[in-house]
């Protein structure tokens, strides 16, 4: 009986850390096949804990031709080749197990479903695509609509990823109301090169009714207005982003006073400008408002904005502008002035950043969906500014 209960606590903590590498693997079913587990498995165990992965995969591989007939082990084998990058090994494995004439349609099901994995991180949507729709076991369903969601959102094939979207959402509970407007201004933007404004702003308003925050149709709604000299209009979409998210507002200073000098109506544009600033404190507001200033006002009144930004939130973006002002005044001192704000441009070139907040991506340019992980809107409206207090 002793002997029984040690063996116990020896299984328990394995199984529960192979459910950590692969979500799928059948605890219950491993237990009820394994009175005798391979020792490598309990090797793999403890490099896996300690990340040494390639050690696993090792003793991964050795378990498996042990213990041949257990399925569960496979996956797991499969899910860390996938975390390593070896994607032809995990499919060559995958594939071997289909090829095994004992096995059930359920185990066919689920070795179907590692192997659309195993293709779709190797960049094979086209296979991985067809193999989901293969698929018949109602509890792959769910698994099947999401990464046949992401094969479209990679493929750009923006009508199926919102028609997966629609699905998914309906038998998940789960909102992807912000995806989906994502995608109706990709086929917005589509149109919008080929100049086909009635179609954008078409696909434009179904964003909207998607997700009524969505600065992204707000603003490309603004730029078709402006293409179409229609410049009240443009004002008017841009300045709802206000209304939706402010922090966005820095996206179309440019856009707001570029209509403003068209219609030689700049003082408008600084009280815009002054306000939005006043209430949101944006980097790129405060950017737009200096060199607004500078040219409409002079010197005088730019240096008092760079002065007091420098004194109440000191920065290397604030510091940048009032060296440019003595560049200006100081012709005397200009060429090591000059060098000095030239500095402090590199530097602040070095350390802003948009930094996703769900992968950690680092970006020099704003973008709607993240480079590093594909997620929409993970990016800040704002770079990142690191202040002299740093």
């Amino acid at each position: 009986m002793i002997e029984f209960e040690f063996w116990w606590l020896l299984v328990i903590p394995l199984f529960f850390i192979l459910g950590w590498v692969s979500a799928r693997v059948d605890i219950k079913q491993i237990i009820s096949e394994s009175t005798d587990l391979p020792a490598s498995l309990f090797k793999a165990l403890s490099y896996l804990n300690s990340n040494q992965n390639e050690n696993a995969i090792t003793e991964l591989e050795k378990a498996v031709k042990l213990k041949n007939d257990s399925l569960e082990i496979h996956f797991a084998l499969g899910t860390v080749l996938r975390r390593e990058g070896k994607y032809d090994k995990a499919i060559n494995l995958h594939i071997a197990l289909l090829n095994k004439r004992e096995i059930t349609a359920e185990q066919e099901d689920s070795i179907k479903a590692e192997l659309a994995q195993d293709y779709f991180m190797a960049g094979l949507y086209g296979r991985s695509e067809s193999i989901l729709k293969e698929l018949k076991n109602e509890k792959y369903y769910q698994y099947s609509l999401n990464l046949l969601r992401e094969i479209y959102v990679r493929e750009r094939d923006w009508d199926k990823a919102i028609e997966s979207a629609t699905d998914l959402e309906k038998i998940s509970g789960v909102s992807f109301r912000i995806s989906i407007s994502h995608y109706f201004c990709e086929l917005a933007t589509n149109n919008l090169i080929n100049k086909k404004y009635g179609l954008a702003k078409t696909y434009l308003k179904k964003s909207l009714q998607e997700s009524k925050n969505c600065v992204r149709a707000n603003i490309l709604l603004g730029d078709i207005a402006y293409e179409e000299k229609k410049y009240d209009d443009a004002i008017v979409y841009w300045k709802k982003i206000e209304y939706q998210q402010p922090e966005y507002l820095g996206l179309v200073m440019q856009k707001i006073i570029s209509v403003y000098e068209t219609q030689n109506n700049v003082n408008e544009a600084l009280s815009i400008l002054s306000r939005y600033y006043d209430l949101y404190k944006l980097k790129t507001i405060l950017n737009s408002l200096y060199e607004l200033v500078l040219k409409n006002e002079g010197v005088e009144r730019a240096e008092e904005i760079a002065r007091n930004e420098l004194i109440q939130r000191p920065s290397l973006f604030s510091l940048d502008h009032l060296f440019q002002i003595l560049t200006i005044k100081k012709s005397n001192e200009i060429e090591s002035i000059e060098l000095i704000q030239q500095t402090v441009k590199n530097s602040i070139g070095e350390r802003r950043f948009f930094n996703c907040n769900q992968c950690g991506f680092k970006a020099k340019q704003f973008h709607w969906q993240c480079p590093g992980c594909n997620a929409w809107e993970s990016l800040p409206s704002e770079p990142i500014d690191i202040t002299l207090e740093n």
